[in-house]
């Protein structure tokens, strides 16, 4: 029983400082366009890796060196077009982790991708998108 609320209390002092862990950086991982691609079947509900066809969310086909805001035929919010953002991979790294952090404003209702390695893994796999 002390074992096991020792535990708990060990992870309830930890959780805070987990929690403002800084976010680790693209470099630090390898990502594979295979399981991205498996990863994407999420994103398919809003976007098209096609070229030219938009859905709810812009299509995502040569995403990656594209600037925000910039495919036409796509009703953008404010937010984005006035973004700017070129979505290097380093800048979908952290805009996957939470695209409402790094675009205030922004219509996309996706909560984010916490899991690193699968942020990686999307992002090789939009990668192959061109």
């Amino acid at each position: 029983m002390i074992k096991l609320t020792m535990a708990v209390l060990a992870t309830l002092v930890a959780a805070p400082a987990l929690a403002q862990a800084p976010a680790q950086k693209l470099s630090a991982y390898k990502g594979d366009p295979v399981a991205g691609a498996k990863v994407f079947t999420a994103c398919k509900v809003c976007h098209s890796p096609e070229a030219g066809k938009n859905m709810i969310g812009p299509s995502l086909f040569g995403v990656v060196g594209r600037t925000s805001g910039s495919v036409k035929g796509f009703n953008y919010s404010a937010a984005n077009k006035a973004g700017h953002i070129k979505w290097t991979p380093d800048n979908l790294f952290t805009y996957l982790l939470n695209p409402r952090k790094m675009v205030p404003g922004t219509t996309m209702a996706y909560a984010g991708l916490p899991n690193p390695q699968k942020r990686a893994d999307l992002i090789a796999y939009l990668g192959t998108l061109k």
